[in-house]
């Protein structure tokens, strides 16, 4: 704010009102000058003796003259102290709240142009998909990285599509079990207002970085400033997890699907239950092979549950290839 716009808005009221003190005192001083309260109380005394004298002689005019000599001690106070007491009193509040006022404004303002970071959020995880959790009801996006869609499906080694959005979500959710619990540190808020943080297990381990390294997710430079560039080119190299086919950029898939668009309104968990209810299989006990029985059921387990990928040896998206 420039000095100009400054004056007018907090120099000028509080310098007027100062100007209005000092005018007010000024008065005080003169009404209390000892001569003039002298000459009230003479010219007071003086009109009580003749008051006295003229009541001598009759008792209603002693009643009289009583209630004259309380009026006349009332007119030797000076009216002018009286008033400009009373109006020095008032300026001085009002300057005192003008002050304040202007303080309070002031903190108001402040609170409003920088407002408090929300703290680091700790907890266990409730997995939503590949990029984002939630943490005591409180939705929180991995700052600078993008994986697949719980709805979206890549292209293996051998061109068969995958639920890749919904490995990515497992692949996330198994390694988030194994050191708990997690930390998010706050970077900003996204247009679904959720929490997007930096976030990283018990261990210490970065979430999003272990997500890129293993080819679950991509650096997204729009955010990351390609902070996640060097994890990708490793695991583009190593041909793991996304690499190992062809896949479409999250973002790009968003874009050509309105209903992906949004994000997923319920956590991993909730929705295996779902397709445990329809297909009549669980993730729980784990299983190999030798212990499946149909290909449809191996295949049920590699898309649907944290442990199926050892189901698959060789990556290509089939699962037990002596049932299938």
């Amino acid at each position: 704010m420039n000095d100009g716009v400054k004056h007018g808005l907090v120099d000028g009221p509080v310098s007027s009102s100062s100007s209005l003190l000092v005018r007010v005192l000024t008065a005080i001083k003169t009404s209390l000058d000892p001569r003039r309260i002298w000459e009230h109380s003479q010219a007071g005394e003086k009109g009580l003796d003749r008051s006295r004298h003229d009541n001598r002689s009759d008792q209603w005019r002693k009643r009289a003259g009583a209630k004259r000599s309380r009026a006349l001690r009332w007119a030797s106070v000076p009216r002018r102290l009286v008033f400009v007491t009373v109006g020095a009193a008032g300026a001085l509040a009002a300057l005192t709240a003008m002050k304040h006022a202007d303080s309070l404004h002031e903190i108001s303002l402040q609170s409003l142009i920088t407002p408090k970071q929300p703290e680091p959020i700790t907890g266990v995880a409730s997995v939503i998909d590949g990029d984002t959790i939630e943490v005591h009801g409180q939705r929180i996006r991995f700052n600078g990285i993008d994986a697949p869609e719980s709805k979206q499906y890549c292209d293996d080694a051998k061109g068969f599509e995958y639920p890749c959005g919904r490995r990515s979500a497992e692949a996330l959710d198994a390694f988030l079990t194994a050191s708990r619990p997690i930390q998010c540190t706050f970077v900003t808020w996204d247009r679904y207002h959720r929490f997007v943080g930096d976030c990283r297990r018990a261990d210490g381990v970065s979430v999003a970085a272990w997500m890129v390294e293993h080819g679950q997710a991509l650096d997204w430079p729009l955010y990351s400033l390609g902070s996640y560039a060097p994890q990708q080119a490793k695991a583009q190299a190593a041909k793991i997890g996304l690499w190992v086919g062809n896949f479409e950029p999250p973002w790009d898939w968003r874009s050509s699907h309105t209903d992906g668009a949004a994000p997923p309104s319920q956590p991993l968990g909730i929705v295996s239950r779902k397709l445990v209810a329809q297909s009549g299989y669980s993730c729980e006990p784990r299983r190999t092979c030798k212990q499946i029985s149909s290909c449809d059921e191996a295949q049920w387990y590699l898309q649907n549950c944290s442990w199926g990928g050892k189901l698959d040896r060789d990556g290509d998206g089939v699962a037990c290839e002596t049932l299938c």
